[in-house]
């Protein structure tokens, strides 16, 4: 449960630091924002697995870039949801979803399901080898 209030709350993160960089991307508040994570987080689970598989041919020939334009589309589903979260034209839409999932990819290699921050811890053999 800690695991998915952290990942709730970068998401969030994510979303005032795009508003903040992208000036097509519009947020009132931080609970427009908070809200606007969750809608997102809901529109992922159960649109965007959907939308891959319809789009796979046109994925596999862009070599997976047109996951940006699906990550854009649903920026731009939940701000027709949230009113206080605005994202005005394609391209905010697009380089919001590059911000957040950039952030996104971060919070993944770093925050484990049980919300702890993990890393790994390397140590060097005797003969010049890492393990």
């Amino acid at each position: 449960m800690k695991g998915i209030l952290v990942r709730w709350l970068v998401l969030t993160a994510a979303i005032v630091f795009s508003s903040y960089l992208i000036s097509g991307i519009q947020v009132k508040g931080f609970f427009s924002a908070l809200f606007a994570a969750a809608i997102l987080g809901i529109l992922n689970v159960f649109f965007r697995p959907v939308l891959i598989i319809l789009t796979l041919p046109i994925n596999i020939l862009t070599l997976g870039l047109f996951t940006f334009v699906i990550n854009a589309l649903m920026l731009k589903m939940a701000s027709g949801v949230i009113s206080g979260f605005e994202v005005h034209g394609f391209w905010s839409a697009v380089f919001g979803a590059l911000v957040i999932s950039a952030f996104n990819w971060i919070l993944h290699s770093l925050v484990n399901e049980r919300g702890r921050v993990e890393y790994l811890d390397l140590k060097k053999r005797d003969d010049d080898r890492w393990e």
